[in-house]
């Protein structure tokens, strides 16, 4: 039977390496205000606002959920994982979050304790947050830095993980068909991305069935052009854009997949008309800049060693100037996460990392050219989750 979740299972192996974490160190708790932190261990997916919101794991005790009342009846429709949800109406109160927050600790037996944290102030602090470090209510209790520890535990996938991120691949790469098949001179990128997204939903959700549904996203298909239109390519992280395409521009459609939380990535640089000889030869050079990362991954291989294959072939071809990035990144529960592929880092892949694989090249004036592709690195190499075409003949639309 086909899942479309992390299975609980796996949640609480993954609680049970904190609380291990937490022996080891002489810790009594691990206090998180990281959203995707608290999904990654408890499968509970919620909307971060200026209202503060942590979890709280304890060496020994309940797995608890603090934050605002609109949370209360949220939680145990996400999860069994949480045991505890203690709750304050809302920010800034007249009694201020950071006040319940304390008074919570007490209540578990964690003031004057060691307790693990990703953030100095308690909160994550976002939309205007504004609040006295949670440490000044709690004087006599050691917050210890902790934020590493679970962005250590994504960077190997397990068997699940890659099972949704695998599913994800098959629905970007219909909902890039969908986007190739739409685009037509005349049109706006965003009327494309929609149709195509709607549609690639409309579908998903009918194969898939009832059981599915976004878990990290408000929509299960997020496909887009985001202005990369013509000149506007040479931009690789445009907004928007106010033309319409024409013959000869260059588009680069980018996709993402929500199955169980987790997403692909899919990008395509696509051809409107005839290709000139200069967009062919900066065509092609991407194209092969992806094939020599292709061929360096492997479980063991550096970091560093993927972007200087790319830079390897930019420089041979004299277009190392028009370089702006590092080859990918990781992906996952996030759409850039650890490790960076990056000449500076040398830290080496391992089987079951997720990754990206995105050389670009980006002319002002002219446009930019860049794939991206989901890439899992294997014990023998490394395998590409997304197979969209990738040649210039099936990505020219004449």
């Amino acid at each position: 039977m086909t899942t479309f979740s992390i299975s609980e299972k796996e949640y609480k192996l993954r609680l049970e390496h904190i609380r291990k974490y937490l022996t080891k160190r002489k810790l009594d708790a691990l206090y998180l205000t990281n959203g995707t932190s608290m999904f990654y261990l408890t499968g509970y997916s919620f909307i971060s606002t200026e209202r503060p919101a942590a979890l709280i794991i304890p060496a020994n005790g309940k797995t608890t959920f603090i934050g605002p009342l609109l949370e209360k009846e949220h939680v145990p429709l996400e999860t069994k994982l949480i045991e505890d949800v203690k709750t304050y109406v809302d920010y800034p109160g007249e009694k201020h979050p950071m006040e319940h927050f304390a008074e919570f600790l007490k209540d578990m037996k964690l003031a004057g304790k060691r307790i693990g944290t990703d953030s100095g102030t308690g909160a994550a602090g976002m939309w205007g947050y504004k609040g006295e470090p949670l440490a000044k209510k709690l004087p006599g209790t050691r917050f210890v830095d902790a934020s590493d520890l679970v962005p250590s535990m994504r960077l190997v996938k397990s068997k699940d993980e890659i099972a949704l991120i695998r599913e994800s691949a098959k629905w970007a790469n219909l909902a890039t068909a969908l986007m190739q098949e739409y685009a037509e001179e005349g049109s706006w990128d965003v009327d494309i991305a929609f149709a195509a997204a709607h549609e690639t939903s409309v579908i998903m959700k009918k194969t898939l069935g009832f059981d599915y549904a976004p878990k990290r996203s408000m929509f299960p298909v997020t496909a887009v052009f985001r202005g990369q239109i013509g000149e506007m390519t040479a931009i690789p992280h445009s907004l928007s854009t106010k033309q319409m395409i024409k013959k000869g521009d260059v588009i680069i459609s980018e996709l993402a997949v929500d199955v169980g939380g987790y997403s692909c990535e899919l990008e395509r640089s696509i051809i409107m008309g005839k290709p000139s000889t200069k967009q062919e030869r900066y065509f092609n050079a991407v194209v092969k800049a992806q094939e020599a990362a292709f061929e360096t991954f492997k479980d063991g291989a550096k970091c560093s060693d993927i972007d200087k294959a790319t830079i390897g072939v930019f420089k041979k071809a004299g277009l190392m100037n028009l370089v702006k990035h590092h080859t990918g990144h990781g992906l996952g529960l996030e759409g850039h996460e650890p490790p960076w592929l990056d000449i500076g880092n040398d830290e080496p892949l391992r089987a079951g990392m997720v990754v990206s694989c995105e050389p670009g090249i980006y002319e002002v004036g002219f446009g930019g050219f860049r794939h991206s592709d989901t890439v899992l690195i294997t014990e023998d190499g490394a395998e590409l989750l997304t197979y969209y075409p990738r040649n210039l003949e099936q990505l020219t639309i004449l």
